[in-house]
């Protein structure tokens, strides 16, 4: 039974202090997280590089790099952010995509890896700086995920060198004479089932087998939670293990230990955080019973993205009487809606409703449309 992430007590305290709406991490939970995936996973060179697009408050990132966390990024804002708050370029990895030369060659005079999503960005890197040390993001035609628009693998994904390309790659490698020591994938978001984990790292396996230089693979991310009441929770200890069996018995066969690398972002951060709004309105027509709050898709957008749940407590009433209501925002578009036909205790203007596991891609995918500001962000321990 999924609780609130703090009491009614806390939440009044901390909204009477930064207002309504606001985010609220805990560094317990994050520090939780991070340390059960280290601890599943057994084998001696694993690395945890966290992806900060799930969250990149600053605080957040101060504690996982006082955690000993490496971190990945996906643009050069992020980069710069990392950087300011203390990760090394050696802690950093980054993953491009669609971005222009002069991003790429920005990143690369930083000194950070980068993984390189194209046969255009391979080129463009050896033309740099030839005779370097690189890594590919390869497609394996495979991916997985909670939903259509978090998939990012497959023949049908923009992501990543398709692997059949994998030949025309090494021909570049071989022109600009490249050193290709890494591969990473990322196969999809939201995983909850260690089998297709799993099917991908045996994928990519298959590739790496052609490079003969390798020094690590980064299997990428995509660990789930579960936000639905009727989902269960990834079992981290049978994937950490039969994800350390595999790589094992590759490098065995590979010649040598290679490191193996994970990109979990929401894995850690997502039940770390909670949204708090105020109820302000409550409006019934013959269809339904509308409970409107002070907040909506420009501060969560992710149930208008992808239909994503996030469960929702009455903190002011929670012992009420069960009612079956929408949960609407304060934007003006039809699809600002929180939750459908949603049972909850009833409730009431001025009620606080705490919209749980919401650390990871809430606030970082927050906007300011119809120029309604950000909340405010807090951490408590």
């Amino acid at each position: 039974m999924k609780k609130p992430l703090i009491s009614k007590t806390q939440a009044d305290r901390l909204v009477k202090k930064y207002g309504s709406p606001l985010y609220v991490y805990r560094t317990s939970v994050i520090e939780r997280q991070y340390k059960n995936l280290l601890r599943a996973i057994p084998f001696p060179r694993a690395r945890i590089l966290y992806a900060c697009k799930a969250n990149a408050n600053i605080e957040i990132l101060r504690h996982l790099k006082k955690l000993g966390a490496s971190v990945e990024c996906v643009s050069k804002g992020e980069v710069e952010r990392v950087l300011r708050v203390g990760f090394s370029p050696q802690q950093i990895a980054y993953t491009c995509s669609n971005i222009t030369r002069e991003e790429l060659l920005s990143v690369m005079r930083k000194g950070i890896s980068v993984h390189l999503d194209s046969l255009t960005h391979l080129k463009w890197w050896g033309e740099a700086r030839p005779g370097s040390k690189v890594s590919l993001r390869v497609n394996r035609g495979f991916g997985a995920g909670g939903h259509s628009h978090i998939i990012t693998g497959g023949p049908k994904s923009k992501f990543g060198i398709y692997y059949t390309d994998l030949p025309k790659a090494r021909e570049l490698a071989k022109r600009y004479h490249l050193q290709i020591v890494g591969l990473q994938q990322h196969i999809g978001s939201s995983i909850l089932k260690p089998t297709s984990f799993v099917r991908a790292m045996r994928l990519i396996l298959t590739s790496a087998q052609q490079f003969p230089d390798l020094e690590y693979i980064d299997f990428g991310g995509g660990l789930g939670v579960p936000y639905r009441p009727n989902e269960r929770a990834l079992n981290i200890q049978a994937l950490g293990k039969e994800m350390s069996r595999v790589f094992s018995d590759f490098c065995r066969a590979y010649g040598r230990d290679l490191e193996l690398r994970l990109e979990p972002g929401r894995y850690i951060v997502a039940e770390a955080g909670a949204l708090l709004a105020t109820v302000v309105d409550i409006k019934k027509t013959p269809g339904a019973t509308f409970v409107g709050v002070d907040s909506g898709m420009g501060h969560l957008i992710r149930p208008a993205l992808y239909d994503s749940y996030h469960h929702i407590f009455n903190l002011s009433n929670p012992r009420g009487k069960s009612q079956k209501v929408n949960i609407v925002g304060n934007i003006c578009e039809s699809g600002d809606v929180f939750a459908k036909n949603r049972t909850l205790p009833t409730p009431r203007i001025g009620d606080l409703l705490l919209f749980a596991d919401a650390g990871a891609y809430g606030y970082v995918m927050s906007s300011e449309y119809n120029l309604r500001g950000k909340p405010k962000e807090v951490m408590i321990p």
